[in-house]
């Protein structure tokens, strides 16, 4: 008998986590061939992803190799850009590119499939609004979180030149979780770049704003955790503009609704999300307005039982009287372990699927190097050391997951002395 052919497109959080477990069950007996596909050769946890932007955490010592880690996990690893889907013929169009000095045309690749898992996160989302893209940065994906690195790098060397002390306004547009955390780590960052001798830029003349167009901040969390997050901020000097909502950007100035205006020289777009563009190239596939696509408890699409959704890219509403789930990475890693035990019944030829059941963990909001806040079980309030302690607890389970706990306990440690001797901001 033919191994029953599961394809995973996107490399994430949740379909790493969900390639990993296939793979060290079905794929390693036999029972099914799992193929993941992505786009980037390296894995990275994207909840990281404002520590690499502001340099406090040196990506090349935390990221995966696809690769390498598909041949120790028993599936396979392909690098390509889904395209789209032949849901006639159970086909995934996936271009690859040559690495080669010499140009070479992109060449499609057609992958077959009996079950189709699309785990493909999601992107920034700036309503359209004017000047966004050209003068602002995102935080989507490691190489932007790199840019933007390197960006606040080369304003600190190129201060160096000059005679006096120069000023600096960082603005974040968005106090969603990627906003307010962006926001703590660049305090930390500027502390750090005076430091080591990047001194021109007096960390007394870094102005870094939070803009939120809702009435407060974090509007996804609790009230209690919104207020206590806010006195932090204010704490680390941060300005925070509530119900502002950005009309306009360009080179210099972010133009608000109500005709205010406010300078920046560095802009972060961090204000909303939407499914990937490329989801809306799929033909009898149901979106939602911001182009997720609508899945049953089950986590099946709507129009096809063969292919599932799950992650930042599927808009799951479980229950009926109960809200749609929230891009966040402890819902994709819930799905992930839900679909391990899916695939096991549907090879197994049952008529009926599980229904996904979500269970809230609670939310932790990390401020910069040793505090953090939040709640566990809508309950349990948490601040300081203690919820730093648990934020980073997250990735550690996560590094469990996907790399096994003796692996991921070693890393701890090698974390802990690299960061006792290391730097603290990344400064190349």
């Amino acid at each position: 008998m033919t191994a029953h052919k599961i394809v995973i497109v996107g490399g994430g959080a949740g379909g790493l986590e969900l390639a990993t477990q296939l793979g060290q069950s079905l794929g390693k007996s036999g029972k099914a061939h799992i193929t993941l596909v992505d786009q980037k050769l390296t894995h990275i946890w994207k909840p990281l992803l404002h520590e690499i932007a502001a340099g406090t955490l040196n990506p090349h010592q935390e990221e995966i190799n696809y690769f390498a880690h598909a041949a120790a996990n028993h599936y396979e690893f392909v690098l390509g850009t889904f395209k789209n889907i032949d849901r006639e013929a159970q086909q995934i169009l996936v271009e690859t590119d040559y690495f080669s000095k010499k140009a070479q045309p992109k060449k499609n690749r057609n992958i077959d499939y009996d079950t189709l898992v699309l785990a493909l996160g999601s992107t920034s989302n700036d309503f359209n609004t004017a000047g966004v893209k050209e003068f602002c940065h995102y935080l989507d994906s490691r190489e932007q979180a790199d840019i933007f690195q390197q960006d606040l790098l080369h304003l600190y060397l190129n201060a160096q030149h000059e005679a006096s002390s120069q000023e600096l306004n960082i603005a974040i547009i968005g106090a969603g979780a990627t906003g307010v955390e962006l926001a703590a780590e660049l305090v930390s960052a500027k502390q750090n770049f005076f430091k080591y001798g990047l001194n021109k830029i007096d960390p007394n003349k870094v102005k870094i704003t939070l803009i939120e167009a809702a009435e407060r901040i974090l509007p996804a969390l609790s009230e209690k955790v919104a207020e206590h997050t806010l006195q932090q901020l204010k704490q680390l000097g941060i300005n925070v503009l509530t119900q502002h909502r950005v009309a306009k950007v360009d080179e210099e100035q972010i133009y608000f609704a109500d005709g205010a205006s406010l300078e920046a020289e560095v802009k972060v777009w961090a204000a909303g999300i939407k499914a990937p563009e490329v989801l809306t190239q799929l033909e009898g596939l149901e979106r939602d307005q911001i182009n997720r696509l609508k899945v049953y408890a089950t986590l099946q699409t709507t129009a096809d039982p063969n292919i599932f959704a799950f992650g930042d890219c599927a808009h799951c509403q479980p229950k009926a009287d109960e809200p749609v789930l929230g891009p966040r990475a402890q819902v994709a890693s819930q799905q992930a372990s839900f679909l391990v035990n899916t695939m096991k019944t549907r090879i197994h030829g049952d008529a009926y699927l599980p229904m996904f059941n979500f269970s809230e963990k609670g939310a932790l909001v990390s401020l910069s190097e040793n505090k953090a806040v939040g709640e566990l079980l809508g309950q349990v309030n948490v601040h300081g050391f203690v919820a730093k302690s648990m934020y980073v607890s997250l990735y550690r389970l996560h590094q469990a997951t996907i790399l096994g706990y003796t692996q991921a306990g070693t890393l701890t440690v090698k974390d802990f002395i690299t960061r006792k001797i290391s730097p603290k901001i990344k400064l190349h």
